[in-house]
């Protein structure tokens, strides 16, 4: 009897070395194929091919006269992968990104604003414009969603077509070591630095979907566990527990050694505090996880909180390369940062001083001392 072999697309990130330990704990011979820029000493046990998943002719004859019991496409163009793995392999998990969610880039395009709260995988398509010379109006945010949407559903055609049996994992932001884009480090850099505060728009009240690596690559196990129970199915990714970015901030800091004082700036006006943000604007990005584990048993390995504390002290210990470090979209310019906070309190002092006292809160309810009387405000 021949042994189950899975190939796992990409491998060589956050993620990656997760799933293929799972997948050889389950008894598979793993092969990873991505390109061959990063190399990680703990993937060494496993074949490695080096390929583009971008192209259809680099995978074509990396895979020539191969195929596999599961694929793990974390990695590549997907519609690219998917049909360079149709009629090679039984199962098929794909990763797709929350970006299939109308609203994701660009809010102001959904009526009320923004993608529910709690979005569900089937909410992907609400609001989406159909008419051509809607369509026409789309910006970039909302156009890149529109691709991604289309991937996902090319992926389930090929499954209804049985090219494979497929499933869909949409990501969140991926927070843990070796991250290309981590942004962790905005908060780690500025305690190691001594700052004593940082600026959080609309005062850290956003909350964005994240979810650690550990976590991310149990998902997809849950669905090399319970192909059947997967197949065709949607699924959302992220931490059971979710942070607003205030919460995140004092999380990391805290991991860090420190503490970071937030300051509150309208989401408009606060400068370099918007590169601590993944988008252009600061609208909620939550969605729900629960069918995940309604249907595949899935079981979060790491609460948030520990995950996010290790993630941190990872970084104390392993700063980010150059590279990584430019790609983030905060630059730390304390000097602005001091200056734009400064400007903000001039401007604003004397509309404070004008406002009048806030209105005292009353509870809406009759609470009377004695049985049968009116309480202390006559009610």
């Amino acid at each position: 009897m021949r042994p189950l072999r899975a190939l796992l697309v990409g491998g060589s990130g956050p993620t990656g070395p997760h799933v293929a330990a799972g997948l050889a704990e389950r008894g598979y011979a793993v092969t990873l194929l991505h390109r061959g820029t990063h190399e990680l000493p703990e993937l060494d046990a496993y074949e490695h091919i080096h390929a583009d998943p971008h192209f259809r002719e680099s995978l074509d004859e990396a895979l020539a006269g191969r195929s596999y019991d599961v694929v793990v496409a974390a990695y590549g163009r997907l519609r690219v992968v998917a049909d360079a793995v149709a009629g090679r392999c039984g199962s098929l998990v794909a990763v797709s990104g929350l970006p299939a969610y109308t609203g994701y880039h660009e809010p102001g395009r959904l009526a009320p604003q923004g993608m529910p709260v709690q979005a569900r995988e089937g909410a992907a398509d609400v609001g989406r414009a159909t008419r051509p010379e809607d369509i026409a109006t789309e910006g970039g945010g909302e156009a890149f969603s529109r691709k991604i949407r289309a991937a996902e559903q090319h992926v389930l055609d090929l499954h209804e077509r049985t090219a494979f049996s497929a499933s869909i994992f949409r990501y969140p932001s991926i927070y843990g070591p070796r991250q290309v884009y981590p942004r962790e480090w905005s908060v780690v850099r500025r305690v190691l630095d001594g700052r004593d505060r940082i600026i959080l728009a609309d005062n850290g009240l956003t909350a964005t979907m994240r979810c650690a690596a550990v976590n991310a690559a149990a998902y997809l196990l849950a669905a090399v566990d319970r192909p059947d129970a997967a197949a065709g199915e949607i699924f959302n990714v992220g931490d059971r527990d979710q942070f607003s970015m205030r919460q995140w901030v004092e999380v990391c800091a805290a991991a860090a050694g420190g503490a970071l004082r937030p300051v509150s700036l309208p989401f408009d006006l606060a400068g370099p505090g918007r590169g601590l943000y993944p988008l252009s604007h600061d609208d909620h990005l939550l969605v729900d996880v629960h069918k995940a584990a309604d249907l595949l048993g899935y079981v979060e390995p790491t609460p948030a909180v520990v995950a996010l504390t290790e993630t941190v002290r990872w970084y104390v210990e392993h700063p980010p390369v150059e590279g990584a470090a430019d790609a983030l979209a905060d630059r730390f310019d304390y000097a602005e940062e001091d200056r734009v906070v400064e400007a903000y309190r001039r401007a604003t002092a004397a509309l404070r001083a004008e406002q009048p006292p806030a209105t005292r809160i009353v509870h809406p309810y009759a609470h009377p001392r004695v049985a049968g009387q009116r309480d202390h405000r006559d009610r």
